[in-house]
């Protein structure tokens, strides 16, 4: 069965169906008018620096062998009292240890002192003889030599310390005591080290860096140096020795650093140091330390161009601090991005202000 609609209600459909086209072309035409979503982005400005290239070496503070000495007495002993201990800071004439002699040397001391009294009185009995012409000058001239005999005899066991029945030991100058070689009470043969003394002033680092990296080192060069431990600020020093055999227990290369008086001052012997040292001066760009990404292909960044992120590789030649130097082909009068930069492909357009 046919179904007739009212003219009426035909122009009502029609109107309908023209409305809605017209509605839908303008919708498409405003999105196609609407501008593109921006990035808002912070930038700053890359500059051309010179950085230097560095080596890394691992090691401490110590006494410089060329000025650090061993603390020893010409002659046995006991120890009877200890003031000081490994470690400690002294200044000069400053107690160290003190000793009992040896009895042996006590013994020699007093029987040198019989020798010498038994020789001067035997002189004064040589020259009254002699005087009564009892006595030849012979046997005076052997009675005064007996006597100057006697008299070295008595002042060698002195320096041994036969004299004194305590002697005091004490620091040569400012400095630290960095070994103690004996205890209480503990006996000692002549020459014996007593105490490692390192004077105020005289400490070097001694490093350790990787056997290939030898060959970049030469004496002369700038170190950089800091503790491992605490909040102390860097200091310079300048590279005195570099060894030619690896240490059979580190296994690293030894060097050593001559230290500023300044840092000798605010180091201890044994405090364990990092340093880097500069082997050689390159140019690159310095840009923030966040501006540079890396992904499957490296390490890139994004300088501003047109309003619109460009993606540029780089090396990163400099990883420390910041700035960070790199190598690459930037755009010197293009911003680089640093704020907004993870939200960034390569292309999309931004909205920048300078940093």
């Amino acid at each position: 069965m046919n179904r007739r609609y009212p003219l009426p209600c035909l122009c009502t459909l029609l109107l309908i169906g023209l409305l809605a086209g017209c509605s839908h072309g303008a919708s498409d035409a405003a999105a196609a008018a609407a501008p593109l979503a921006q990035v808002a982005v912070t930038t700053a400005t890359p500059v051309r620096r010179t950085f230097h290239d560095t080596i890394d070496a691992w090691g401490s503070a110590m006494g410089d062998p060329h000025r650090a000495r061993t603390i020893s007495l010409a002659h046995a002993g006991q120890v009877v009292a200890l003031q000081v201990a490994a470690g400690q800071t002294v200044k000069r004439g400053q107690p160290l240890l003190t000793v009992a002699p040896d009895p042996l040397a006590r013994s020699a001391y007093r029987q040198a002192q019989s020798m010498l009294t038994l020789a001067r009185g035997e002189l004064r009995r040589t020259e009254q003889l002699a005087a009564q012409r009892l006595a030849t000058q012979s046997q005076l001239a052997s009675a005064r030599k007996a006597l100057a005999d006697a008299q070295a005899a008595l002042d060698a066991q002195h320096a041994l310390g036969g004299g004194a029945a305590r002697e005091i030991v004490d620091a040569p100058a400012d400095g630290v005591v960095t070994a103690l070689n004996v205890g209480l009470g503990e006996r000692f043969a002549a020459n014996a080290p007593l105490l490692g003394f390192t004077p105020t002033h005289a400490l070097v680092a001694q490093l350790g860096v990787q056997p290939q990296d030898g060959a970049q080192l030469h004496v002369g060069m700038s170190v950089q140096l800091r503790r491992v431990y605490g909040t102390a600020a860097d200091f310079l020093g300048t590279l005195s020795m570099i060894g030619q055999s690896v240490d059979p227990q580190t296994h690293l290369l030894p060097a050593q650093v001559q230290l500023p008086a300044s840092a000798t001052a605010a180091l201890l012997a044994g405090v364990p140091l990092d340093a880097r040292i500069r082997t050689a001066d390159f140019t690159a760009w310095a840009v923030p330390r966040a501006s540079v990404l890396r992904d499957e292909k490296g390490d890139y960044l994004f300088q501003v161009e047109n309003g619109h992120a460009k993606r540029i590789d780089v090396k990163l030649a400099s990883p420390d601090g910041d700035p960070v130097g790199v190598q690459g082909a930037l755009d010197p009068k293009a911003k680089v991005i640093v704020l907004g930069v993870y939200e960034l492909s390569d292309g999309d357009a931004v909205r920048e202000s300078a940093k």
